[in-house]
């Protein structure tokens, strides 16, 4: 019986040790570790489900995020240059919200995908998982200048920092998985 617990916990620990080694590929390892972790029995060693947790993550943090900004337009005293930020924000955030929602249908839905499949379906996903991150920029960029020196522009860059650094992540963890898995069919062929 204790043979089997440790040998468990090993195999935690090993997939935890996964998480840690394939994080150090992102910009935000630190951030990485921290928000993949608790997913460690489900991602196990294997790089397509450690980028799809990841695109999962990401999609919650951006939900998340979106939710809290569009709570700001109700906050009394706004003034009318901040109130079209938040406004354009939660439109970009929006956007964000659908790339990544399309992304994680298309990698689930890859399957075994070989060859030229998996290169377009990964395409895809590298390509809406980059734009969603371009529309969280854009979000933060609308903040920007000194008119925007209030706690509304604080809130916004820090969560929205945050939820650009998960999805960053993310998209360094689906290259990951896209070029290993190039290498490993090159490797294959005869």
């Amino acid at each position: 019986m204790a043979g089997m617990a440790e040998s468990s916990v090993a195999r935690h620990s090993s997939h935890k040790d996964f998480i840690q080694a394939s994080c150090k590929a992102t910009l935000y390892p630190a951030l990485c570790v921290e928000c993949l972790s608790q997913y460690a029995s489900a991602i196990r060693q294997s790089d397509r489900q450690l980028a799809q947790t990841a695109l999962s993550v990401s999609l919650a943090k951006v939900r998340s995020a979106t939710a809290f900004v569009a709570k700001l337009t109700k906050v009394r005293g706004i003034k009318s240059r901040e109130y079209q930020a938040v406004k354009d924000c939660i439109e970009n955030m929006g956007d964000s919200v659908d790339r990544l929602s399309q992304s994680v249908r298309e990698l689930g839905h890859m399957g075994q995908a070989m060859g030229q499949d998996f290169t377009w379906h990964m395409s895809n996903v590298q390509t809406w998982v980059s734009a969603a991150l371009t529309d969280e920029s854009t979000c933060l960029d609308g903040f920007n200048g000194r008119a925007m020196d209030g706690n509304v522009k604080a809130a916004v860059n820090r969560r929205v920092t945050n939820v650009a650094q998960v999805t960053s992540n993310a998209l360094a963890l689906i290259n990951r998985f896209a070029s290993k898995h190039r290498a490993a069919t090159v490797v294959e062929k005869p």
